[in-house]
């Protein structure tokens, strides 16, 4: 009888295990296999959440269809206690494992809210941004300018988010008193700058930050940046060009840079200010008579008076010859690799096609093609005036 008992004791036990095994292995598949969300969210967690309103809320957004096996799986892999806040991009058939791994392995937050302050020729402007998961593009939310307007409540809402993102892009062609003006009008960065970088040794680009980030740290990295990209376009220069150092390379980028605004005919630019170095003529390019007389701050927001071009000044490009002494501007590594590597062509002018530069230029290798081309603008110049 005792042996009859011990046997179906054994038998069921038996079962148990192998019905625990089936659970066990059914929960570890479920864990481990797609999931059931349909279009990509962007999950926030707060800090001094846990896993348990972590999964209550993914399973309340449809992204898992078990809060009890997602937490089962962060603790069996050890994981629970390592959940990190932000705001995570979780895709479309997210794994409950591939989840956890997203939103403990830390770092950056992949989603949400971004600041973002452009430093431009005219100003800065800064721009709250949210993330569409959907699309997985940023929706702008609203935008200001930090130096002459009261930051909006959507802003300093966000400003209030530990997960908010922040980045700084510098465009092309501003100086470095533009940079400098425009980052100590940021009130995330610390410590005001008052002594300006060398000119034109800023590396226009977008720099992730952190508030409380000093400003002398963010000018730091750009010109380390800027000396990193001059120095590989200078060791992959092509051979024959009409100057012979990195610092020429500079200025003349900057000048290709404000004559083009970076746009797809920078290495043609490029070769027509080569081909006049080489030809022993004048640059004659006006965003160097500019510079000189504004001298790197603000816009000159007028045209350029007779006087002003007459004038021998060290930037006059009508009356010196040559380089001017310094760069005009931060170029891009667009411009930068373009005079180090130009096109090869016999144009010696060039003047826009038409009243926005956006279209581009109309070059010319002879100066009556180039007077018939400036013809043609001053005739879309005439029929804009009469409008």
């Amino acid at each position: 009888m005792w042996k009859h008992v011990a046997s179906n004791a054994l038998t069921f036990f038996i079962v148990l295990l192998f019905l625990a095994a089936g659970v066990i292995t059914v929960g570890a598949n479920r864990y481990s296999s797609e999931g059931p969300l349909a279009q990509a969210i962007c999950l926030r967690v707060e800090s001094g959440s846990n896993m348990r309103r972590v999964s209550n809320d993914l399973a309340g957004q449809g992204a898992i269809a078990s809060p009890a096996i997602f937490r089962i799986g962060a603790d069996y892999s050890e994981k629970s206690s390592q959940l990190k806040a932000g705001s995570y991009l979780i895709p479309a058939g997210a794994s409950m494992e591939g989840i956890v791994d997203t939103i403990t392995r830390g770092g950056a937050s992949t989603c949400g809210t971004q600041v973002v302050y452009t430093v431009g020729i005219t100003g800065t402007v800064a721009r709250v941004r949210e993330l569409d998961p959907a699309t997985n593009r940023f929706v702008e939310v609203v935008r200001f300018d930090p130096q002459t307007e009261e930051a909006p409540a959507e802003y300093t809402e966000v400003r209030g988010q530990s997960d908010t993102q922040y980045a700084i892009l510098v465009v092309e062609g501003t100086t470095v008193w533009q940079v400098v003006n425009g980052l100590n009008s940021i009130e995330i960065l610390e410590g005001q700058i008052t002594e300006l970088p060398p000119e034109g040794t800023l590396a226009p680009d977008s720099y992730d930050v952190l508030p409380g980030m000093e400003v002398a740290t963010l000018l730091d990295q750009m010109s380390a940046a800027q000396t990193a990209r001059l120095a590989e376009a200078w060791a992959n220069r092509v051979d024959g060009l009409p100057f012979d150092t990195p610092e020429e390379a500079l200025i003349l980028a900057s000048i290709v840079e404000k004559e083009t605004g970076g746009y797809d005919e920078v290495r043609t630019v490029a070769s027509v200010f080569e081909n006049r170095l080489r030809a022993g003529m004048r640059l004659q390019t006006d965003p160097t008579v500019i510079y000189g007389v504004t001298g790197g701050e603000g816009v000159l927001g007028r045209g350029l008076r007779q006087s002003e071009l007459r004038a021998e000044t060290p930037y006059n490009t009508y009356v010196i010859e040559g380089l001017p002494p310094t760069p005009i501007a931060n170029p891009g590594v667009a411009s930068i690799e373009a005079v180090l590597n130009p096109e090869e062509t016999d144009y010696i002018f060039f003047v826009a096609k038409t009243l926005d530069p956006r279209d581009g230029h109309n070059f010319a290798v002879t100066l009556d093609e180039h007077n018939r081309n400036v013809a043609i603008y001053r005739a879309l110049e005439d029929a804009a005036a009469d409008q």
